[in-house]
């Protein structure tokens, strides 16, 4: 898309309203001199914005009209000649020509992605030169000054937010669960080798009210059966409980480590609270 900002100005040359004028300018005078800054982007399809900083009371129809007239004129004029010098975007970009590009990245994946308190983002920013802006919750955008670091950043995120799993969790399944830190809040456990630790909070622990996974015996390696509750629908962090495997019943218990290998296991059916 090209985009042309082209500046108008009003001047009120009396009190007479049938005596103002709009004029073309770019020189920068309309900022202080004029009654009417006026500014229009657009194609040559058509306008994609306007703009007017009015420093007078009010302006007539008219005015306005003339105005949007006069900026369609000068904007098809001046594309013309931009097509002229280059009609399309280059097919290769030079070595040192910065690139914006925008990266979706599912609530799932956007604790690891970011990192906590922001350590993975502040890292790839660090590594390859690029700033990444958050647009919203899933989209966001990458600013590489050169197309090789661009090329690091998406390796970069690639290797970020791959699936470790060529596989779904299913939601309601017991998993085995290694437990590889404990932490005062609770214990940090992955379900096979290659996953990104998650917690396991106090308060699905056990029934019981705990205030250090100690209470329970845990030790890191130590393996424990947990329930699958799908990922929190805000920050998209891995829901889990043990605390509700607590009371006899029947189900199927899948150890992620071998997909093949099932085994049967004394659980609840309950959500976690």
């Amino acid at each position: 898309m090209l985009v042309l900002r082209t500046q108008r100005t009003v001047i009120h040359l009396s009190s007479d309203i049938s005596t103002d004028i709009a004029c073309q300018c770019f020189q920068g005078i309309e900022d202080y001199f004029g009654d009417m800054d006026f500014k229009m982007a657009g194609t040559s399809k058509g306008i994609t914005a306007l703009q007017a900083d009015i420093k007078i009371p009010g302006l007539p129809l008219k005015v306005v009209m003339e105005a949007i007239q006069q900026a369609s004129v000068a904007k098809k004029e001046i594309l013309q000649i931009m097509n002229k010098k280059i009609a399309k975007p280059r097919e290769n970009r030079k070595e040192n020509s910065p690139v914006i590009e925008t990266v979706q990245v599912p609530l799932s994946k956007r604790t690891r992605f970011v990192g906590p308190g922001g350590y993975n983002l502040k890292k790839l920013q660090a590594e390859t030169g690029v700033t990444v802006s958050q647009l919203d919750e899933e989209i966001f955008s990458v600013f590489a000054p050169t197309p090789s670091a661009m090329q690091e950043a998406r390796e970069f995120i690639s290797d970020l937010c791959k699936d470790d799993q060529d596989f779904q969790l299913e939601f309601g399944a017991i998993y085995t669960a290694t437990i590889t830190e404990i932490r005062d809040i609770g214990v940090m456990v992955k379900l096979y080798p290659n996953m990104t630790p998650v917690l396991l909070h106090n308060s699905q622990l056990d029934h019981r009210k705990i205030q250090h996974p100690s209470a329970l015996g845990f030790e890191i390696d130590q393996q424990i059966q947990v329930k699958y509750f799908g990922r929190d629908p805000t920050d998209g962090r891995m829901r889990l409980s043990r605390k509700v495997l607590q009371s006899p019943a029947s189900t199927v218990t899948r150890t992620l480590s071998d997909k093949n290998n099932i085994t049967m296991s004394g659980v609840n059916s309950s959500t976690p609270s």
